[in-house]
């Protein structure tokens, strides 16, 4: 059953709005009534079987796109290629998307959540601009002078010439990443399925591409389905609620391509491309031409009616002096009317302009025996399924920092929670602007075009100079190093919080963005245990004696060895990365702060004081190579700093960024003062109010 025009509609919705780093899905949304309702699959499946139908269905489509090729002209293929370029786009522009919002802090050393980082983190292709999947996809379509409509992604659901149907699965994709604690072994399950299939209809067509095609945007499965494969060998428990992502994933995808497959058989037809194209601009066209009659009644006219049936009009056109079937060269349509000189020009694109040239040469062959309508039947959402809003429980805010530190280290949270990060976070910027000017270790009042590596040089400087000139100054007592070490677990436990926003698909590939999520990429341990930041400064804890609850659990949170105010900036951390659209200015001062504040200084001082009372300096030495200001995390977080900067238009507009920047940066150790306070007070009242 093809989908109403309702439920068509918020299809594309789905798409455009959770692709927003920042959007708050409504966990009341039937969700898992929708897995359950379109898989075929049988409870007891497993995914070795499973994967064998995949695979046998991948191989039979993969044939059935190649069988399209045969006899056909360039033109025809021409036609293919680009129908199926980017009917398959919505999917393939955000390959491993769905494994976005998988890591969180409350597992940030967790075994299988590294895995699933290590897996996503290739997807995006960590460590370089526009590495991803997407991104490779991307760049078959500038090839194919299709990419007007690609950038952002969220264009795409605005793209009238993909059908509905190529939204639906990356959709419920996009949808689940975004509480992906509620649907984790789906989300698995469905990337395994997607691994395994890869895209059949572009590996279908994929020996008639053009030249220097990456492989990586066609297939999901290139080079990844061996990590997808280890998740499951590794954690067999997660195979049973998998089953359902991993049936549900391949009927849709079958649904898709039958729809697709169908479309591009119509589409061999140059009549039904013709139809399509004046069915599409006939309700712009109908308000003109009411004085050009086409046998006998007004063109105006036709082209109302053509918005429900175009085949007449395109009858009635045939037959016209404007057309000289065979021969569109010869024909008034193309070389007067929207010619150049002619009334309509510019009316149709270039592409549009060949497909009437195509349609007007076939005139001249036999005439197909049967229209094809070039509607498959494709995947339609529940009828219940038709807002993104809805009455669920906005939940309750929470009642302290330590409540809030344990909520917020998970990705689904309650809209409550989210709006006392956005409160807070508000709040803490207001006391860090609080008279920056005053400030004694603040960025520079401008910004200059040299960028900020000859400052950052001089603070490594002025960090090496000052640790000289305190070398010989009393050590902290063995006592207060314990205190001090275990007071900074709940902020050092959560390393990178701060940056969490940017595992988002798009920001993680892009020209900022890849820098901030290697980093964060870089304090996990990029997928090895021995490297993870979090799981080093646990094992420091135990030397001192302190067997710490699980960083995500209530107990850690609660646990009476700390002190209320040691939840402070954690919560600042966890709150500010949930929102890296809004505060992106402000986190690239914070991040640049974070990286460089140890550098050189206090990451030595640390080391003196630990390894004197017999305690392990691994976390501090880590952090003294890879934060390092020429190739390490502070270099990157200049570098991110300067490249948003200098893509802004101006002067004013970069100088407004700049004061935010300077207040992030200032964030990481804000004033202290009564005035200050009072300063955060009146912003989390205006962030209240505003809300």
């Amino acid at each position: 059953m093809p989908p109403s025009t309702q439920c068509s509609e918020f299809i594309r919705q789905i798409y455009l709005t959770a692709l927003d780093p920042e959007f708050l899905p409504d966990r009341s949304l039937p969700i898992e009534s929708e897995l359950h309702r379109f898989g075929t699959g049988q409870p007891g499946d497993s995914l070795e079987a499973l994967r064998a139908e995949a695979e046998h269905w991948t191989a039979e489509e993969t044939g059935r796109y190649r069988a399209l090729l045969v006899d056909q002209n360039t033109e025809s293929i021409g036609v293919l290629i680009r129908r199926a370029a980017l009917g398959s786009a919505p999917l393939a522009l955000v390959s491993g998307s769905w494994l976005q919002w998988l890591s969180n802090m409350a597992e940030a050393d967790d075994p299988l959540m590294l895995k699933i980082l290590e897996l996503y983190a290739s997807d995006v292709g960590a460590g370089q601009p526009h590495a991803s999947r997407g991104s490779a996809y991307f760049a078959l379509l500038r090839r194919l002078r299709l990419a007007e409509h690609a950038r952002p992604v969220a264009q795409l659901a605005l793209h009238p010439a993909i059908a509905d149907e190529a939204f639906y699965l990356p959709s419920l994709l996009l949808l689940m990443s975004r509480i992906p604690e509620d649907f984790r072994p789906a989300i698995l399950g469905a990337d395994l399925c997607l691994r395994v299939t890869g895209l059949p209809p572009m590996l279908g067509l994929a020996e008639v591409l053009p030249d220097g095609t990456e492989a990586t945007g066609l297939d999901l499965g290139q080079n990844e389905l061996a990590r997808s494969e280890d998740l499951f060998a590794a954690w067999p428990d997660l195979e049973q609620e998998a089953v359902t992502g991993f049936q549900w994933a391949l009927a849709a995808l079958r649904a898709w391509s039958e729809a697709l497959h169908t479309e591009l058989q119509a589409a061999l037809d140059p009549a039904w491309e013709m139809a399509e194209l004046v069915q599409t601009r006939a309700r712009e066209g109908a308000v003109y031409h009411q004085d050009h009659t086409i046998a006998g009644q007004p063109l105006s006219q036709w082209l109302k009616e053509a918005r429900q049936d175009p085949w007449p009009l395109l009858g009635a056109l045939a037959s016209s002096r404007q057309v000289r079937p065979g021969h569109p060269e010869r024909s008034s349509l193309i070389n007067e009317l929207i010619a150049k000189s002619g009334p309509m020009f510019r009316v149709f694109s270039p592409a549009e302009v060949q497909v009437i040239s195509r349609w007007i040469t076939a005139l001249d062959g036999p005439e197909p025996q049967q229209r094809p309508s070039g509607k498959g039947a494709g995947p339609s959402l529940t009828p219940l399924f038709t807002s993104l809003t809805g009455k669920a429980d906005l939940g309750t805010a929470p009642g302290s920092l330590r409540e809030a530190y344990f909520h917020l280290q998970r990705r689904t949270v309650s809209p409550a929670v989210l709006d006392f990060a956005r409160t807070y976070v508000r709040g803490w910027l207001s006391r860090s602007g609080h008279e920056l000017g005053r400030a004694q270790s603040s960025l520079p009042t401008e910004w200059s075009m040299e960028g900020l590596h000859p400052w950052l040089a001089d603070q490594h400087d002025q960090h090496a100079a000052e640790f000289e000139e305190g070398a010989d100054l009393a050590l902290p007592t063995r006592e207060a190093v314990v205190d001090s070490s275990i007071q900074l677990a709940p902020l050092t436990m959560i390393d990178g919080a701060w940056l969490q926003g940017f595992t988002d698909y798009e920001l993680a590939a892009s020209d900022i963005g890849f820098s901030l999520f290697s980093t964060y990429w870089d304090e996990l341990g990029n997928g090895q245990l021995a490297l993870n930041h979090p799981l080093i400064y646990r094992q420091l804890a135990m030397e001192m004696a302190a067997d710490l609850p699980p960083t995500g659990s209530w107990e850690f949170a609660h646990w009476p060895g700390f002190r209320d105010e040691s939840f402070e900036l954690p919560v600042y951390w966890l709150s500010i990365g949930r929102f890296p659209r809004t505060f992106l200015p402000e986190v690239l001062g914070l991040n640049l702060a974070m990286e460089l504040s140890g550098v050189g200084g206090s990451y030595r001082r640390a080391r003196i004081g630990l390894k004197k009372y017999g305690f392990s300096t691994r976390f501090v030495d880590i952090h003294n190579t890879i934060d390092n200001v020429a190739t390490g995390h502070s270099a990157w977080a200049a570098d991110a700093i300067d490249s948003y900067l200098v893509a802004l238009s101006g002067p004013e507009p970069r100088a407004q960024a700049w004061e935010r920047v300077r207040i992030g940066y200032r964030s990481l150790n804000p004033p202290t003062s009564s005035a200050a306070r009072r300063a955060e007070r009146r912003g989390r009242r205006a962030a209240t109010r505003a809300s």
